[in-house]
């Protein structure tokens, strides 16, 4: 069962991330302070939970929490910075928008880049752990989906609707066959499509 907060007498953000290992699109995060009551028996990492119960959870926790906020960063800042800096930086301008500013800060995973000297605690796996993280895995994730759906509409050949920038084999072999579009992550190490070994003769 997800814990409700690690510190009883502060006001906690939850904070993830989601598509930090895609070869496209944008690395998005979000923040998320939840009552201290708050509870949902499907809330869980967004990694374990269904795609229509994602769906189903993020109006409830955008409506029933104190503040929340989500934040992206693009391809090309993730190509002049680095992934991981453009993961803090979609996670600071998520805990900027906050219309109220937390006590402490749990962060899922375990490294983060200090935020206006507000305290915090980096948790692995913390999505399972926290309700806080998993409501902002979920709204992180969601709307991330959601983007990519967008995306897809410009550039369905590579199957965004499906894999949402993902290194599926259908993504990569797409790579392969028509190359990588403005979206794509250039920095990244985008490995092709593995050719079967033996070919069958017919």
């Amino acid at each position: 069962m997800l814990q409700p907060y690690l510190h009883i007498d502060k006001q906690e953000a939850g904070v993830d991330e989601a598509g930090r290992g895609c070869y496209a699109g944008p690395v998005f995060a979000a923040a998320v302070i939840l009552p201290g009551d708050f509870f949902h028996p499907l809330l869980n990492d967004s990694k374990q939970v269904t795609e229509k119960h994602r769906a189903l959870l993020r109006p409830i926790i955008e409506k029933e929490s104190i503040a929340w906020a989500v934040a992206m960063v693009g391809n090309d800042d993730i190509d002049q910075i680095n992934i991981l800096q453009a993961s803090y930086k979609a996670m600071h301008l998520a805990i900027e928008q906050l219309k109220q500013v937390p006590d402490f800060l749990l962060i899922d995973g375990n490294r983060f880049k200090p935020y206006n000297n507000i305290p915090h605690s980096c948790i692995i796996k913390g999505d399972g752990l926290y309700a806080s993280i998993a409501a902002a895995s979920i709204l992180a994730k969601t709307h991330r989906d959601e983007y990519m759906l967008q995306l897809h509409e410009e550039f369905p050949i590579y199957g965004w609707n499906d894999n949402k920038g993902y290194g599926t084999a259908r993504h990569r072999l797409a790579i392969n066959n028509e190359g990588i579009c403005k979206y794509h992550r250039k920095s990244f190490n985008i490995q092709p499509a593995q050719l079967p070994l033996f070919v069958s003769k017919m």
